[in-house]
């Protein structure tokens, strides 16, 4: 093992070995060892992420991210497949498409950190279906992916301030999502994860999150990108990297610039911080407790913060029978900040829409089946549905901001409640509060409930005899010997 030795005014700092400790997890890291839960999880994940994935078909961001694709690729042909009809291609570009499609209707996971699920998934899949690679391997891959990624993820998450500033630029560390999974289903060793690790230090893109500002579409297609970088970094590693190790240990690579300065403390000794980057968070409990357990999966195609308004919503209905004409107004209480907006002239963007409880709100009650036909431009735009989500207002509270409501579920101090009032033309008021919506890790769906959602994403490009038998196999997958012989599976 060699440990990294940081220099700064003439002397040499204690030396820290956490990028060799999360090489040598994933690299030893065994489906035999991974407890029976974190495996159903890890499954259910799966399943969630291929179906919103499916679920994205036909939408504007899945043709053009599909044309990218193909064009990257030379036109069809390859070892590995495009779910939903995508064709095959060299999984390099496959990773394009599917890191962007798993994201386009904002619906796989959300971690305390992001989408994890939009590179760990695609990546571990088309990895293991072009090294045909088993089931539990694919598994295995799959929280090997979870648990560095959320490490790293956490390390440098920026402080409040910088937030405010700079934004979250979650799309940033995205990238260890990507090449964790990869990395161990082509066998590397702690070598060569810790030079796939520096390396994707190096290709980490700026901390900000400009599509928040402008609620640009190309937020989805940046996922996509870091699953291409993945491969492309993996390749490179097995190709031969040398001197490219630690980069984790070694501020002014990765953990104290991405959200702040190098933090010497000008001691001669190394401390947990790097600037805001809190290092110990990079092996925190490895190997003893599972962050993969602490996702959050999202039960409708929406932002995060409009899932608890929406099922809210969805709750009232089932059980007072009311549709949009009836409404006179909705309460929303307290409001998010940011995501309480209904223009006049429509949304954007597909992005602008998702972020909208009013919108959400308003399409689900003119369309309870949620799917893509949410974000067509024509129903972002129509006139009935802008009318009635100007009826979903913000209530009398002080704003909660998303970065706010962020911290609690990354402290586990809870989740932030939500209380709705609906009134009814007729006179009637209806009201009902919630804090942790089905999918919260505090109320995880089951896996019946995980599969009814399946036949629901998956029925844009599957019938519904290709939807049973993909479920039978997805919730099976440790069974499999080669997940190249599903290529056919998923459309």
């Amino acid at each position: 093992m060699r440990y990294n030795r940081l220099y700064k005014d003439n002397h040499f700092l204690t030396p820290t070995t956490y990028t060799q400790q999360l090489s040598e997890y994933a690299e030893n890291l065994k489906y035999e060892d991974i407890p029976a839960e974190v495996v159903e999880r890890a499954k259910m994940i799966l399943l969630q992420t291929v179906g919103v994935a499916l679920a994205s078909k036909g939408t504007p961001i899945y043709n053009k991210v599909i044309k990218m694709a193909r064009e990257a690729n030379g036109g069809e042909g390859g070892t590995t497949t495009v779910w939903g009809g995508g064709g095959k291609m060299a999984a390099i570009n496959a990773a394009l498409a599917l890191g962007t499609t798993t994201d386009a209707l904002d619906w796989e996971d959300c971690s305390w950190t992001g989408h994890p699920a939009a590179g760990v998934i695609p990546c571990a899949w088309l990895a293991a279906e072009e090294r045909h690679k088993s089931g539990k391997d694919l598994i295995t891959a799959i929280v090997a992916g979870y648990e560095v990624y959320q490490r790293i993820a956490m390390a440098v998450q920026p402080s409040d301030e910088r937030w405010k500033k700079k934004g979250w630029g979650l799309t940033s560390w995205q990238i260890f999502g990507c090449i964790l999974p990869i990395a161990k289903l082509y066998g590397f060793d702690a070598r060569k994860i810790n030079q796939a690790i520096g390396m994707g230090c190096e290709c980490s893109t700026l901390p900000v999150a400009y599509h928040a500002t402008t609620m640009s579409d190309f937020y989805h297609y940046e996922h996509g990108y870091r699953a291409r970088d993945g491969f492309c970094i993996a390749k490179a590693v097995e190709k031969g990297i040398r001197n490219n190790r630690d980069a984790l240990d070694e501020p002014r690579c990765y953990t104290g610039v991405i959200c702040g300065d190098d933090g010497s403390n000008g001691s001669g000794e190394t401390t947990i911080r790097s600037g805001e980057a809190d290092l110990s968070w990079l092996t925190k409990d490895l190997g003893e407790r599972y962050l993969i357990m602490r996702t959050l999966m999202k039960h409708w195609p929406a932002n995060m913060w409009v899932q608890t308004p929406l099922e809210i919503i969805h709750d009232l209905v089932q059980e007072h029978g009311f549709g949009p004409d009836d409404v006179e107004e909705i309460i929303v209480d307290p409001p998010v900040k940011a995501r309480m907006w209904a223009p006049d002239e429509g949304f954007t963007s597909v992005t602008h829409a998702q972020f909208s409880i009013p919108f959400v709100v308003a399409s689900y009650l003119y369309d309870p089946h949620p799917g893509a036909h949410w974000y067509t431009p024509e129903k972002m735009k129509n006139p009935k549905t802008i009318a009635l989500a100007k009826r979903v207002k913000p209530g009398p509270s002080p704003e909660e901001s998303p970065m706010s409501c962020f911290k609690m579920f990354r402290e586990e101090t809870g989740f932030p409640m939500k209380h709705v009032t609906v009134r009814l033309k007729d006179g009637r008021v209806l009201e009902k509060s919630m804090d942790c919506h089905p999918g919260h890790p505090d109320n995880m769906m089951t896996r019946e409930q995980f599969a009814d959602r399946f036949r629901i994403q998956a029925a844009p490009a599957l019938s519904a005899e290709e939807i049973e038998k993909a479920l039978e196999v997805l919730c099976s997958i440790e069974t499999v010997e080669d997940i190249a012989s599903l290529s056919g599976l998923l459309g």
